[in-house]
């Protein structure tokens, strides 16, 4: 049985060394296995005391980047990608400090960030993305952290939108991180898309269709669950979801009414449902 996660979005923003001394423990004893951090900005909440909270309850942890407006790695000043860049060295240090094997997000420009793109500019674009990324793989994978870099759906970016546009422009040393709901809305077969990913797949996100609880919703979770296995992927599916209480992060995600009954209930049901798949 693969791990169950939670991303801690479910509940607030930004994670603080205090909510999470009251949230860990409520996410370990409903019975997942992963608790997933956000970095929205260093010095939020502190590695160190993460670490030591979750190995007290016997959790892992999973470490996702946020590409907020001004982090940027393409089409952007030398500066604003070398700010960038830092960003994400940043996030691999915190994934070594709490145990995270992998950092996870789209890491090649803000969210909601589009802009039209010719054939010639496009593949101009990407193979600024390859040199731009290429470092901070290296910094990554000197200290045994995978990037998993996550394409998003048409109305959160331009620039990676399928498995195929990814595994096309990164480098074979750089993961993927898949999103349920993503793939929904951009893949013709959800399922062919993981199974392409195959073994280039570093973490694995998932939510209703809504962005609610998986389960209950239209998407096919079966062929999902046997195009993972297909894949080999052995990490977490961690339940992604977004507290309607942050106006900054419930307007980024589009969260415009309740998804469950609590929050608490969002998390509990969805993953209820991931154990019996």
């Amino acid at each position: 049985m693969l791990p169950i996660g939670v991303n801690t979005w479910v509940w607030d923003s930004p994670s603080t060394d205090s909510s999470l001394v009251g949230l860990v423990p409520r996410i370990a004893a409903w019975g997942f296995d992963t608790v997933e951090l956000p970095v929205e900005q260093p010095g939020d909440w502190s590695p160190d005391r993460t670490a030591e909270l979750l190995q007290g309850h016997g959790l892992g942890a999973s470490v996702v980047l946020v590409m907020a407006p001004g982090r940027e790695l393409v089409a952007a000043s030398p500066e604003t990608v070398r700010d960038t860049q830092d960003y994400l060295r940043h996030c691999v240090d915190v994934a070594v400090a709490v145990g995270s094997p992998t950092i996870s997000g789209p890491a090649y420009a803000s969210v909601g960030r589009t802009w039209s793109l010719d054939a010639d500019e496009r593949r101009s674009v990407l193979a600024e993305l390859r040199e731009n990324l290429k470092p901070v793989v290296a910094y990554a994978g000197e200290r045994g952290v995978r990037i998993g870099v996550e394409p998003l759906n048409r109305y959160e970016t331009s620039l990676l939108n399928t498995v195929e546009q990814a595994l096309d422009a990164l480098p074979d040393e750089c993961g993927l991180a898949l999103d349920t709901y993503h793939l929904n809305i951009e893949e013709r077969s959800p399922a062919q898309a993981i199974r392409d990913a195959g073994s280039r797949i570093a973490l694995i996100q998932v939510c209703g269709t809504d962005r609610g609880a998986p389960g209950g919703d239209h998407f096919d979770w079966s062929a999902f669950a046997a195009a993972v296995e297909d894949a080999g992927y052995t990490g977490p599916l961690v339940i992604e979801s977004f507290t309607p209480d942050n106006t900054t992060i419930a307007t980024a995600a589009s969260i415009w009414r309740p998804l469950a009954a609590s929050q608490d209930e969002l998390a509990t049901s969805g993953l209820a449902f991931l154990r019996a798949m």
